[in-house]
Order: structure tokens, then sequence, then C-alpha cells
């Protein structure tokens, strides 16, 4: 998986109070298989329908934010993600998502957006020190405010979360040859 790719979780069946509840899980099913075969935009038609049924649905909610942040709609992720990170404030991986979304595109992110985005990285890193990607994506972050040294902090922190991440091998030996200039992927 990218790293910057949204964490989409299962359906979880989390709606069971709901009328609607076979059919949510049904349609969250379906968009999950269209998330897996990289096919967000008709997962977020199945996924608009679900959260229409039952917007209280944690599994609903995470996967259309995510659905959103695959096609680039940052701003249409948000507002779904800020909801059920209220319904389910503990979750990781809604925080993960929500940093995401706050952050858009990083070349083009404003200033106020990479606040947001790192305070809700912080926040999925409280709850999971080992929360995937997390590390890296600050790292990233810090790069584009050309602070090597926090940048070098996360990228250590990825490299304990997952001792085989190349991409952040590669920028922490960037940084070491002061090649840090450009936050792109690497691999680009």
């Amino acid at each position: 998986m990218n790293p910057h790719e949204p964490l989409s979780p299962l359906p979880d069946g989390d709606s069971a109070q709901s009328p609607d509840a076979e059919r949510v899980r049904t349609l969250v099913g379906e968009a999950a298989r269209l998330l897996a075969a990289k096919r967000p935009g008709e997962a977020i038609t199945r996924l608009t329908e679900a959260w229409e049924l039952d917007p209280g649905n944690v599994s609903t909610g995470i996967n259309l934010g995510g659905a959103y942040i695959l096609q680039g709609k940052h701003g249409q992720a948000i507002p779904i993600l800020e909801e059920v990170v209220r319904l389910d404030p503990e979750n990781v991986m809604i925080w993960t998502n929500l940093a995401a979304a706050y952050l858009g595109k990083l070349p083009f992110a404003t200033t106020e957006m990479q606040d947001r985005a790192i305070e809700a990285y912080e926040k999925a890193l409280s709850l999971d020190p080992n929360a995937p990607h997390v590390h890296y994506n600050l790292g990233l972050i810090y790069l584009e405010r050309d602070d090597p040294i926090r940048a070098s902090a996360h990228f250590y922190g990825a490299l304990e979360s997952d001792p085989s991440d190349r991409d952040a091998q590669l920028w922490l030996e960037r940084i070491r040859r002061g090649e840090s200039d450009e936050p792109s992927h690497p691999g680009d």
C-alpha cells in the first residue's frame, strides 16, 4: 500500500440497530471490494447510499472519507471524517484518514493545512505509536517545512514501526547527504 493512501476497514456491522442494517452492510462490503480493486469512484456511490441510510455508521464513514481522499476530494472527506471521529474518538484509522484529508496534496498544502494534519497524525500516534505510515507522512510534512531534524526523527520512527520501510530509509540517506530539499516521493 502507498503510504499516502487512506486506510479502510472491513465492514463490521456497527449499525446493527438500524432498520436498514443489512442493506448498509451489503453496500459497505461492495464498496470495500471496490476500494481494494482501486475503484474509489464506484465505491463512493455505494458508500453515499449507505451513509444516507445510516449516517452514524463508523465503517461507512471511514470508507467514504477514504474513497474521497483517493479521488483527491479532500474537502468532501473532512466533514464525514470529523463526524465519525466524534463517534469513535479512539479509532486510529479515523485520525490517520482525517490527517490525510486535512493535508490534501502536500506540495499545495498551506501551513494551516499542515498544522491540522500534524495535530491529527499526533493524535493517531498517541493512540498507537506504531500506526502505519503516520511517522513517514509526518516526516514528509517536516521536509516540506524545511525541518530536517524533525523529519529525520519521524523517518526513524517509521523504521521502528516498519524496519523494511525503504522510503523512510531513502529519505534518511538523502537528509544525511543534504539532499532533502525536494519533499516528493524518493522513487519519483
